[in-house]
């Protein structure tokens, strides 16, 4: 596995291909890292050139395009495009504290009482939330009490936190009175042709979705989301992801300023590697490609310019997005598998080069890759 993360070790010089070669390499890729099913595509100067899907999707059901697969933490970079949108027609501030969305104090609702001894909260604005600023483990049952807890002043650092995202999804729907999930389908999903992503489960996912398999190699059954979670509760196809990812590179979701804010480098990152949460220590990747916080997504500078990523992990998941201005060139990498990152170095190089993706901060070695 770790001969894996040394392969990328390739020229910085965009590599070519053809679909029958990339075919080869991802298929060696999944046999290779024991990952039972990849779905692929590769974006160029803005437009899908390539998606395939190799592998199962269970035990007993082949892997297709059209798969319903969970997005897992991608989840908050398409949430943050929303978010942006928000921010192009004026009805949301970066960096007004999110207090002001509110109509009452945030301890006042029942899901946040934790913090009415805290008046930290009070500080807390869209733009920490998006760089994972705000102080909050990843989850509140993360936490020894199951509490929720600030643990350091808004702002001054980064630490990764999906209860961050939520709260910026409760703040936006409190004070909006909008649903997110309803917004998400009609502003992006629906725009874009995106007829088998939901951020819950729908009933007519289910003759083609995929199970995951975790770090021991047992299949665990895909877990039908019925909330709408905006730090990780999206289901897609790679097809239908695909879309979006052109969408953003290409144009046509966000105002040029808009795109750009999202994925300029704001705030440095901490951490040995982005898990666990809290503990401080060097890290050479995340140094070498002056890896940074963006809106929901990580910005960093490799051999072949400025670039931008976000992975999502769980058990049974492993998914990666890395994109490159130069080009407009992304490639997408959707797994059913706790291990499928084992393999997101080698297709990385093999179908954008040598991108400078961070990958020694994503992933904890010594946790075989796995956060």
């Amino acid at each position: 596995m770790l001969a894996l993360l040394a392969a990328t070790a390739l020229a910085a010089t965009p590599p070519t291909g053809s679909p029958a070669a990339w075919d080869r390499i991802t298929e060696a890729a999944r046999v290779e890292s024991h990952t039972p099913g990849v779905a692929v595509a590769l974006i160029e100067n803005g437009t899908v050139v390539y998606t395939h899907a190799f592998g199962q999707a269970a035990a007993d059901r082949p892997l297709h395009r059209d798969t319903v697969m969970y997005g897992a933490s991608i989840t908050k970079a398409v949430f943050s495009s929303y978010v942006m949108m928000l921010v192009d027609e004026g009805k949301l501030t970066l960096d007004a504290p999110i207090a002001s969305l509110m109509p009452k104090p945030l301890p006042e609702y029942d899901k946040y009482k934790d913090l009415a001894d805290d008046p930290r909260w009070a500080k807390i604005t869209p733009r920490m939330l998006l760089t994972h600023s705000s102080g909050f483990a990843n989850f509140r049952f993360l936490e020894p009490d199951g509490k929720l807890h600030i643990h350091f002043e808004p702002g001054a650092r980064y630490a990764y936190s999906g209860e961050g995202i939520n709260l910026l999804q409760f703040a936006i729907e409190t004070g909006l009175g909008v649903s997110v999930g309803a917004e998400l389908k009609r502003r992006i999903f629906d725009r874009l042709g995106m007829a088998r992503t939901s951020l819950t489960w729908r009933p007519e996912f289910a003759p083609d979705f995929a199970d995951g398999m975790n770090a021991e190699g047992r299949w665990l059954v895909h877990d039908q989301r019925g909330s709408v979670r905006a730090a990780g509760s999206m289901d897609t196809t790679v097809d239908d992801l695909a879309r979006w990812v052109a969408a953003i590179v290409g144009g046509g979701v966000l105002s040029p300023k808009a795109r750009a804010e999202m994925l300029r480098g704001q705030l440095a990152l901490a951490g040995a590697h982005q898990f666990p949460t809290f503990p401080e220590g060097p890290n050479a990747d995340r140094d070498r490609f002056h890896a940074m916080a963006a809106l929901g997504w990580i910005a960093f500078e490799g051999p072949q310019g400025k670039g931008f990523y976000k992975g999502g992990h769980d058990d049974q998941t492993d998914n990666s997005l890395v994109c490159l201005e130069a080009g407009r060139r992304c490639l997408l990498i959707l797994t059913n598998s706790g291990v499928g990152a084992r393999m997101f170095p080698t297709l990385t190089a093999s179908f954008l080069g040598d991108a400078g993706v961070p990958w020694g901060w994503e992933y904890n070695p010594v946790l075989a890759l796995k956060p």
